[in-house]
């Protein structure tokens, strides 16, 4: 998405799972950018584009192999600043004149670094450094991914950092605006990675002067464009991602937008009822509310394989989406809430050579010749930044506070197979739990939170007799933008009273615990 009014930062991407988090960092600061995978950086979108700096991503790549992805070599005689991080580190010495060593994973006796690491400075300071090596120990934590490391420097480079396995864990040609690390500084596990962004930008000259208001204004030309005078048919679900972009669609286009809610019978307890409600009540957008329940539900009855349930809910909801639009007179397009951590999970983004973890309901079930076309305005938006984006729109706290609600229900919180009897038991428990966060007022501290039925079944006693019945899960995780979780750490107390209360308040379940894992190398929903 550009916009010639602001100043352009350009993200090359070789494949890296978090080089999405590099434009985080930059948007955080304000500064427009844009991440474009390498192969699709030519000269000719050089000089389109014209970026005032440019950062390169990490990746799985070897630069000690032949067909290694690599930047167009007039990127540096540009005169712009550049930043190299960690593959894009050992690219840019090996096009410049330096030597890459490869590790044991390329055939090399390098020794690889995956990590928490600690650099530690060299004599010498430079401006992108500003706020680092401040401590009592004059070190830096940093995080380390690589199995390659740079082993002599490319002509007019000097050290500014090492690592026990990185040698040139910092270099620099400061002649030439020309800046490299091996480790991640857009990952939070590089504590004061933020703050080598903000220098970074600071010597490149940005101003930052971008900001979710602009991207807003963006977007309503983009869709305007796009669209034209034909109808848009938006799903959906309550959930912050597809009501900001209703509520966005609809400032851009008006009346030709018609949503259309889908009960897939696979909502939470209430949820069908105050969806419509909130819309009907707060907007004054057509709304169609569809009752699909019983066409999913027989559909996915008995289905156990996470991948079938959510190609055949997408494929569903694509099916239920066209009848409805054979309906609306002029519908051509359809609109979806989708983010970035869902792209980035189905398919690399815009082409790049990143690797596939799982497909989504909204991205990797629709089929080629659906009748209609897509407009998706929030698809390079991480989380945080979407509730930004409807505070601009000026939602109600009480549509951008809702914890995340995948598309797929509770489909994919019930891991086995679906059956309508288990969904029932696991609304009542989910209910249980999400009123005992409130209750607590742990809601708005945690990012997201619900229960799961798990595909087994376990002995138990209740007044004196004995009971067979299912075991639940409960999960809440903080995290900022969906990309990596910790679970949150709820007291003993809190888990022994909200356990007793499902147990005693939910028939069918006997045994309560509870996910501590973390994302990686888990995900926040169980399938």
């Amino acid at each position: 998405m550009k916009d010639a009014a602001h100043d352009r930062l350009l993200i090359i991407d070789f494949g890296s799972q978090v080089t999405q988090l590099i434009a985080r960092r930059l948007r955080e600061l304000n500064v427009y950018c844009e991440i474009h995978p390498f192969q699709t950086v030519t000269d000719a979108f050089l000089e389109d584009f014209a970026p005032k700096a440019v950062i390169f991503s990490g990746g799985p790549a070897s630069v000690v192999n032949a067909d290694a992805p690599r930047p167009p070599t007039s990127v540096f005689d540009r005169g712009v600043p550049i930043l190299g991080i960690c593959y894009g580190q050992q690219v840019m010495m090996d096009m410049l004149g330096g030597t890459v060593e490869g590790g044991k994973i390329s055939g090399g006796g390098g020794t690889a670094e995956f990590g928490r690491a600690h650099v530690k400075p060299t004599a010498h300071h430079i401006d992108l450094l500003d706020g680092w090596f401040q401590g009592d120990d004059d070190r830096e934590q940093v995080w380390m991914s690589h199995g390659d490391h740079v082993s002599k420097l490319a002509p007019g480079f000097d050290v500014f950092g090492t690592s026990p396995n990185a040698p040139y864990a910092i270099t620099a040609d400061t002649a030439r605006g020309f800046y490299a690390v091996q480790f991640h500084p857009e990952v939070h596990h590089t504590p004061k990675g933020a703050k080598l962004y903000e220098n970074f930008v600071r010597l490149a000259g940005f101003t930052g002067d971008w900001t979710m208001g602009a991207y807003k204004d963006e977007a309503i030309r983009k869709i305007r464009d796009q669209v034209g005078d034909k109808r848009v048919i938006c799903g959906l679900s309550g959930g912050v991602d597809s009501s900001v972009a209703a509520v966005l669609i609809h400032e851009a286009i008006g009346d030709q937008l018609t949503c259309v809610f889908v009960d897939h019978g696979l909502l939470r307890q209430g949820e069908a009822e105050e969806v419509t409600a909130m819309f009907r009540d707060n907007y004054n957008i057509p709304l169609i509310a569809a009752d699909e329940s019983e066409l999913f539900l027989t559909a996915l009855d008995g289905e156990s394989d996470p991948e079938t349930k959510r190609k055949t809910i997408g494929k569903l909801f694509i099916d239920v989406f066209q009848k409805y639009a054979s309906e609306i007179e002029g519908a051509e397009f359809l609109a979806q809430g989708t983010l970035y951590p869902d792209v980035i999970e189905s398919v690399s983004f815009s082409g790049g050579p990143s690797v596939t973890i799982k497909s989504h309901h909204n991205v990797g079930g629709l089929p080629e010749k659906m009748g209609l076309k897509l407009v998706e305005p929030l698809r390079e938006l991480f989380k945080d930044e979407v509730r930004a984006l409807g505070r601009e729109l000026g939602l109600p706290q009480s549509f951008i506070g809702r914890h995340p609600f995948p598309g797929p229900g509770l489909a994919i919180r019930c891991p086995g197979e679906i059956t309508r009897p288990k969904l029932d038991i696991l609304r009542k428990a989910d209910a249980v739990y999400i009123d005992q966060i409130r209750k607590h007022g742990l809601y708005d501290e945690i990012w997201q939170a619900f229960a799961a039925i798990l595909p087994v079944r376990t002995v138990g006693v209740m007044g004196d007799g004995r009971t067979y019945d299912y075991a639940c899960a409960l999960r809440a995780v903080t995290s900022v933008d969906g990309m990596t979780a910790d679970y949150y750490p709820f007291s003993h107390e809190f888990l022994a009273e909200t356990a007793t209360r499902i147990i005693n308040e939910v028939p069918g379940i006997n045994r309560v615990t509870y996910d501590i894992t973390s994302k990686p190398p888990g995900t926040i929903e169980w399938e």
